[in-house]
């Protein structure tokens, strides 16, 4: 029988009801509002007093309302339907809800029951079977969404039915399963899972390695992030961070993008509504949202169920990771996700952090950060789960507390600046503040050492100290004017603009730069390189800022045009030209030396 209760205390959506039997920690319950039920989850029991946060608005609610257990904690339903779906933060199925606004009390289940699914067995009857084995497929949008054995079954089990090749529904049983003691289990193609435990039914789960292209080159050359790797993006309002993500939703080299919009202003999700069903997925040729999962919580959507929605969209990645699939996962912005944290936290009367932020706030960011990464599954087959979250510090401050406990968590760092903002360097990532501790790695610096080139990583670390360099030469021309300083320093600083505009600049709105190969990247580099490495001749200043403005101007004029076509070929041998004008040759070098 579940346990039932009354609401005793309330303040805001922090809700206290004294219970008549047992209750678990993380345990859903509905509380009756004259009809309404409203979604709530335990986050403290005191004696018989049960603590929940409401995941809906509490206004109008009173002491004595009744309030029943369910016994479970709060969980997504997973099974085939769920690409191209708009979640909220519950995973209740936004489409099938009306009006403008979300009424409250009004929870959809996720899936399509009534849809047809093509069944294809992937097991026969006496085999084998364990959590998370695959027993069959079903078609979805372009891929195989593959029906597993629940990640909670204990132990083997023998399968002892199996529907054969046809068409089902997701309630429809397709095998029978039974374990030594001859318990038998009936599975569909769908099973739940709670959002706040991790899906642990791999093999292993080594150190990513791979390098996941993302075509944006200030991540890709500058600081690029593994298959499975973590990273972040802070930086203050209208510095790109929302773009950003979409632009790697679009191109990044991932089989499936879940973006999660906890916390973003309702005109941004809006803007991803509307424009994903438009835009054409570059990789497989059809429609982007395809291959997406929206899971939405904007700012003026229940703040409770704001947190929630980071972990329903893991959960969901981890699910698709069991498949053998490359996710990636979106977040934006985790710093609506801590408020919510803290907003918990101070209602229930917690000593305070930094910031009014919960004291654990750094132990709760590194755990959900630990949820992606790359695996081994048990079949031989690998996935990963690569999550880039977005934060948005007060007044732009990194030092702020979220943004310094996800520093610690996440391995690579996209500071955006506010500077950059300004002059329309775009994507506004900091190149000297940024980092990507996957440099550091052995079997990364082996795997790009395979797969671009020999020595790759010491060439990426020579162009960031040309860019540092470049910075402190312009400094010294601003603090002393441009006849102040040496005719060495405006070199310097102007060989550093050109790996700012030809490396770290692009434009998100041209079809040709908006994405751009490693390939391609590499021949920047290494030209690039080149032209830094070489000396010039110059007489006064003006000609230099002149001679690299055109230099600039006509590599800049080469990333607009499809690589080494007619076009591009013709401007490359302008540049030869226009190099040879002010090279010192070595010849010469020689000699004066």
């Amino acid at each position: 029988m579940s346990t039932k209760g009354k609401v005793v205390g309330i303040v805001a959506n922090l809700v206290t009801i004294e219970v008549d039997g047992p209750v678990a920690q993380n345990e859903i319950c509905y509380i009756d509002l004259k009809g309404t039920r409203l979604m709530a989850e335990v986050i403290k029991i005191v004696g018989k007093n049960a603590y929940v946060q409401v995941f809906e608005s509490t206004r109008g609610l009173y002491v004595g309302c009744e309030a029943e257990f369910t016994g479970r904690m709060l969980e997504v339903t997973l099974g085939p339907g769920m690409l191209s779906k708009n979640y909220d933060g519950l995973q209740n199925d936004l489409d099938k809800m009306e009006g403008v606004f979300l009424k409250r009390g009004q929870y959809t289940f996720p899936l399509d029951e009534q849809k047809i699914w093509h069944f294809k067995p992937l097991v026969k009857e006496g085999d084998s079977v364990s959590a998370a084995d695959w027993i069959g497929s079903v078609k979805e949008n372009w891929f195989d969404h593959k029906i597993m054995v629940p990640f909670d079954y204990q132990g083997t089990a023998i399968v002892k039915s199996i529907s054969p090749e046809g068409d089902y529904t997701i309630d429809d049983t397709i095998a029978v399963i039974a374990d030594a003691e001859g318990n038998e289990r009936n599975l569909t193609m769908t099973m739940k899972w709670p959002v706040k435990v991790e899906i642990k039914s791999y093999k292993n789960k080594p150190r990513p390695f791979k390098l996941m292209e993302t075509g944006i080159r200030t991540i890709d050359t500058l600081n690029p992030i593994a298959e499975g790797g973590t990273g972040f993006i802070p930086g203050p309002f209208g510095c790109g961070k929302t773009v950003l993500q979409h632009a790697l939703s679009k191109y990044a080299e991932a089989d499936l993008i879940i973006i999660v919009a906890c916390g973003e202003r309702a005109n941004e999700v809006v803007e991803i509504f509307n424009e994903f069903p438009e835009l054409d997925d570059p990789r497989t040729g059809r429609k982007l949202i395809e291959r997406t999962i929206i899971v939405c919580n904007t700012s003026n959507m229940p703040v409770a169920a704001r947190e929630a929605s980071v972990y329903t969209g893991m959960t969901i990645a981890e699910y698709y990771r069991m498949m053998g699939l490359k996710v990636l996962l979106n977040a934006d912005s985790t710093s609506r996700w801590a408020q919510a944290l803290r907003e918990m936290s101070n209602r229930m009367e917690e000593l305070p952090g930094p910031d009014a932020f919960p004291m654990d706030l750094p132990a709760i960011i590194s755990s959900f950060y630990s949820r992606a990464g790359y695996v081994n599954l048990n079949n031989g087959k690998s996935g990963s789960i690569t999550f880039i979250g977005t934060v948005s510090p007060a007044g732009g401050n990194l030092k702020e507390p979220v943004t310094e406990s996800t520093k610690k968590a996440a391995r690579c760092f996209y500071a955006l600046s506010q500077n950059r903002a300004d002059s329309k360097r775009y994507p506004a990532v900091d190149p000297i503040d940024s980092y990507s501790k996957y440099l550091e790695y052995p079997e990364v610096v082996e795997y790009l050492d395979k797969t671009i080139e020999k020595g790759w990583v010491d060439k990426v670390m020579k162009l960031k100290d040309i860019l540092l360099r470049g910075k402190e030469a312009r400094d010294q021309i601003n603090i002393l004017g441009d006849d102040g300083v040496p005719l060495e320093y405006h070199i310097v600083f102007n060989k550093s603009e050109i790996i700012d505009f030809i490396i770290l600049q692009q434009d998100a709105f041209d079809k040709v730069d908006s994405t751009c190969s490693i390939e391609r990247q590499r021949y920047l580099v290494n030209q690039v390189l080149e032209i830094c490495e070489s000396e010039f001749n110059f007489e006064s200043f003006e000609e230099v800022s002149t001679y690299f403005k055109r230099l600039i101007n006509l590599m800049k004029q080469m990333n607009y045009q499809e690589f080494k076509n007619d076009a591009f070929n013709k401007m490359e041998k302008q540049l030869e030209e226009l190099l040879a004008e002010r090279r010192v040759n070595e010849l010469e070098t020689q000699v004066a030396g």
